[in-house]
């Protein structure tokens, strides 16, 4: 009878051990499932926050190198517009140098048949004497001259330079060379064109072209932006011909009277 109380008594203190135990192990498992899902959760939010990190850095990598592009796209739209301005300047003076070509050899044509009379008197003494050189003398000039006036430069100066060459001592000579000049202004010799028509007017002052060879090399001056010494030319052409149809335009040029 004693030893079935005691059993008793120990079944009930079990029962009320479990029943004292079951909730706070019940209790400790629920906070290690909580600390279990922060823990995850924490690393979630820690790897979507490096994502958003990474996102942003490349975003701003790419906003760094469209700002880059825009900014080279800006320079180089001004280089364009600086460009087409220089152009549009360099049109305007070669316009303008043309058309001073274009009138100054107008103006040439309408002279020439004096010009060319007054060369054939000049010559016709020479040829006198010695018929036949004089004849092949005058051919030769002719031919260079005629090539220049059909617009066949490259022949015009060729056939001068050998006809310079030929006849060293000819009344033609001081006309050759302004035309072989011309030849070279036509070809954009330019070079060339201002020299020659500096050496005419320097070695025959008196001959009635060495005004308009000044007007020459003055163009070819300015069309090789000798800017301060095609001034200079045309300021010599008007001092020492000041009555010739030259020192005319000379004048306009020069914003003279």
């Amino acid at each position: 009878m004693h030893e079935r109380n005691i059993r008793r008594l120990t079944i009930a203190a079990l029962c009320c051990l479990g029943a004292l135990n079951g909730p706070a192990q019940a209790g400790l498992f629920d906070d290690d499932e909580a600390r279990r899902r922060i823990e995850s959760l924490q690393q979630d939010m820690n790897t979507r926050l490096q994502d958003q990190d990474a996102r942003l850095k490349k975003l701003e990598s790419l906003l760094t190198t469209q700002l880059s592009l825009v900014n080279q796209l800006e320079a180089i739209r001004q280089e364009i517009a600086n460009i087409r301005g220089q152009l549009e300047v360099q049109a305007n003076n070669i316009g303008q140098t043309q058309k001073r070509q274009q009138d100054f050899y107008v103006d040439l044509d309408n002279r020439l048949r004096k010009l060319e009379t007054s060369a054939q008197s000049a010559a016709a003494a020479p040829a006198a004497a010695a018929a036949p050189v004089a004849g092949t003398e005058a051919q030769d000039y002719e031919a260079g001259l005629n090539a220049l006036k059909a617009g066949k430069n490259i022949d015009a100066a060729v056939n001068l330079k050998t006809f310079i060459r030929n006849y060293p001592k000819s009344s033609y000579l001081p006309s050759a060379n302004f035309w072989l000049g011309a030849a070279y202004a036509q070809l954009k010799d330019l070079p060339s064109a201002r020299d020659t028509y500096a050496k005419m007017a320097e070695t025959w002052p008196d001959d009635p072209l060495a005004p308009d060879a000044l007007l020459g090399q003055a163009d070819a001056q300015q069309a090789l932006k000798e800017t301060r010494g095609a001034r200079t030319t045309l300021e010599a052409l008007v001092a020492k011909y000041p009555n010739s149809d030259a020192a005319k335009t000379a004048r306009g040029r020069l914003g003279k009277k």
